[in-house]
């Protein structure tokens, strides 16, 4: 696999990617041994119940055993756990489904953009930011609903303590199409222009800043379009490069598999875990799930740093530079790279959707515009407000 890596340059190459050296990772098969605390596997998937898991995780002295099997299913293994029941207070489910739903009217009647992550707008009904829109709505049904031990505990299990949850309900009406196979954020929520400028070992340690997890809000057959996994995938370093490529999708979609859910059960699985919502065949099931976007708690800088200022500072005097030819293109690219902000995220995704791409754009990448396309300063002052304004929670 180390081969496919420019040893001249540190990063992974699309082109070489080797699909051969894809098929045989997912070719695995999970062994029981290696997942003594699953009820059952199901499609190379291990499947948890509640009822069994739940006293170990409240007992410290096997709460780390349990964790140390999903993390290394999450690592090295099929890449995706299922945990059966992991809410039974399905009361608390249906308040919190209403709750949504409100939103969704609410939103629709505020005629907000719909646009969307691996999905065309329209297809489906997504809240944004369902975490604290819940937490505001009722927040009595917020602290029923993430008081979770199981979902805790898989967040634990991957990311450590003082992990960040955040979370986006995805609506799907009955005919709404499936997703393109993909892999997840940080990476996979980048063009394949910028995810090929990040070295490969950043590649490799981009999944251990995430988890991914779905929260069933009904019961979901097959049929509804649960979400399709390649288990294994994960494990294929270069994954962030292939994902793209025609002849990956194409065994993904030959390959993948999918695990119907019932209403309280929750899926967890690694960001680089190739995977796609299904398409939604049923005539009556409007599939909802609410997905978790947890976050690691190293994801954050050192200090606070008032980047809209200093960017407002800044862009006369790189506007003269250039001008006068004092700095060179490399030059002014490396003063803009300890200015601006170079990530899209966090961001508020009602006001700052994932547009012409998979991520908003930042202001790293506006300055650079600016500049080539000759803004006045009081106009990128404004620009620069105005996205501001547009991220604010």
């Amino acid at each position: 696999m180390d081969g496919i890596v420019d040893t001249a340059t540190g990063y992974y190459d699309e082109a070489a990617c080797d699909l051969e050296e894809f098929r045989s990772l997912i070719s695995q098969v999970i062994s029981p041994a290696s997942v003594p605390y699953a009820a059952e596997i199901k499609k190379n998937v291990p499947i948890y119940e509640t009822p069994r898991v739940l006293p170990l995780l409240n007992d410290p002295d096997n709460r780390p055993k349990v964790l140390s099997e999903w993390a290394q299913v999450l690592r090295s293994g099929p890449g995706v756990i299922a945990i059966r029941g992991a809410y039974s207070d399905k009361a608390v489910l249906d308040q919190a489904t209403a709750i949504y739903e409100e939103i969704i009217a609410a939103e629709k009647q505020a005629a907000k953009a719909g646009a969307d992550h691996f999905a065309a707008s329209g297809a489906n009904d997504r809240i944004w930011n369902s975490l604290q829109k819940l937490c505001e709505a009722d927040p009595e049904v917020f602290v029923r609903y993430f008081a979770n031990v199981p979902i805790a505990a898989a967040c634990e299990a991957w990311l450590g303590p003082n992990y960040q949850m955040t979370a986006q309900v995805n609506l799907v009406h009955p005919g709404g199409a499936a997703q393109q196979a993909h892999r997840d954020y940080h990476l996979g929520f980048q063009t394949a222009d910028i995810s090929a400028r990040y070295p490969a070992h950043v590649h490799d340690l981009s999944p251990a800043l995430t988890l991914q997890g779905a929260i069933a809000h009904c019961d979901m057959p097959v049929d509804s379009g649960p979400t399709k996994l390649l288990p294994f995938s994960q494990a294929y370093r270069p994954g962030y490069a292939a994902w793209r490529r025609d002849d990956f999708r194409e065994l993904f979609e030959e390959r993948c598999v999918q695990i119907a859910l019932g209403k309280g059960d929750v899926v967890f699985f690694n960001p680089a875990l190739f995977h796609a919502a299904g398409a939604n065949t049923t005539k009556d099931i409007h599939r909802m799930a609410n997905l978790l976007q947890v976050s690691s708690a190293f994801g954050c800088a050192m200090e606070n740093i008032d980047r809209l200022a200093m960017c407002k500072l800044v862009y006369p005097h790189i506007v003269r530079a250039k001008a006068e030819n004092a700095l060179s293109a490399g030059e002014i690219s490396a003063a803009i790279a300890a200015t601006a902000e170079g990530y899209s995220f966090p961001t508020n995704l009602d006001r700052d959707p994932p547009t012409n791409g998979l991520a908003p754009e930042t202001q790293n990448a506006y300055l650079h515009r600016a500049l080539a396309e000759n803004t006045e300063a009081t106009q990128v002052f404004q620009d620069l407000d105005e996205m501001k304004a547009r991220q604010s929670a």
